[in-house]
């Protein structure tokens, strides 16, 4: 298998992933902000700042308004991040492997991101009045988003032959995946509450419930747990073994991927990417909630960043680059 193939495909999926996530992140921000009074802080610059992007964001607009940050997240161009960069990013790795995926996945994503262009042309062009009106279809437009980047996965996993193209898009999913929960349970750490007194108030609850909608999480927890509790929707998007967005499934999936990509012959060497996917599972599988508060939500959370980021490098060096 070409490593172009390879790239393509591991970076179409990581952009439809980042897509979906986006889409989540803003419509229940979005939900949550309306439930909420005047005098509840400003619940969108967290946004920005999970994502990572706030540097760019500061040096483009004023001010953290619902309307810029919507704007930035999902229809700005100088955002590589944003749902139509990663959809035109998306349509153009597909475009390259044409003859690698079924013409179900390209007309499935070609009509995806047509209706994403058409959608940003009508927001863009529209005044501010009619855009604040505008913004009440907001939520019917991130869920065409989201429903859209499901049918592409359903459509993958139907059409195509689960060989190497395959686990090559698990692999960018997963990751991508893994990264994303991270980035969900940190945003707790950024949104503040009006004082130290409202920590396990009403507005604290409503607010990791929202967190836990971001990561389509909700139902599944509800399942498990009796009540709305700070360590155990940690534990469970860290370490729930069996939920799909929790951090440990994802990294279980990546391994897999990895050993069926690399060969599982005795015998065979192990690659880098391999042996750091291993070595991170293992030490997940050895932590317990307690634990991980001991060394503080936030700053484990980053590890987890970092570990992802090299776990990724080590991709990239051993199958992209030739």
């Amino acid at each position: 298998m070409l490593s172009r193939v390879a790239e393509s495909v591991f970076w179409m999926n990581r952009y439809i992933e980042r897509a979906e996530n986006y889409s989540r992140f803003i419509d229940v921000n979005h939900q949550l902000s309306l439930d909420l009074n005047e005098e509840v802080p400003n619940q969108w610059l967290p946004l920005v700042h999970t994502t990572g992007d706030y540097e760019l964001f500061a040096k483009k607009y004023s001010e953290p308004s619902p309307v810029n940050v919507i704007r930035f997240m999902t229809f700005d161009e100088e955002n590589p991040n944003s749902i139509f960069q990663c959809l035109s990013k998306a349509r153009e790795n597909a475009r390259t492997i044409r003859e690698n995926i079924s013409t179900s996945m390209w007309e499935v994503l070609n009509e995806f991101y047509l209706y994403v262009k058409d959608y940003r042309k009508l927001y863009l062009e529209t005044n501010g009045e009619h855009r604040d009106t505008l913004s009440m279809g907001l939520s019917d437009f991130l869920s065409t988003v989201r429903k859209s980047c499901q049918s592409f996965y359903g459509c993958s996993d139907a059409t195509i032959s689960h060989d190497e193209v395959w686990n090559f898009s698990l692999l960018g999913r997963f990751l991508e995946r893994a990264d994303k929960t991270t980035r969900i349970l940190d945003m707790k750490y950024f949104i503040l509450l009006p004082s130290v007194h409202d920590v396990g108030s009403t507005l604290d609850l409503l607010q990791w419930l929202s967190l836990l909608k971001s990561a389509s999480a909700h139902e599944m927890y509800n399942r498990r747990y009796k009540k709305i509790d700070p360590t155990d929707i940690a534990e469970f998007l860290i370490l729930n073994d069996t939920f799909p967005r929790s951090i440990i499934f994802c990294i279980q999936e990546m391994q897999e991927a990895l050993e069926k990509i690399s060969g599982l012959k005795e015998g065979l060497p192990r690659n880098s990417a391999q042996d750091a996917t291993t070595v991170y599972l293992n030490k997940l599988r050895s932590e317990n909630i307690k634990s991980i508060f001991d060394k503080g939500l936030h700053e484990y959370l980053d590890d987890i960043q970092i570990e992802l980021n090299q776990i990724g490098s080590k991709i990239v060096e051993r199958f992209f680059t030739n």
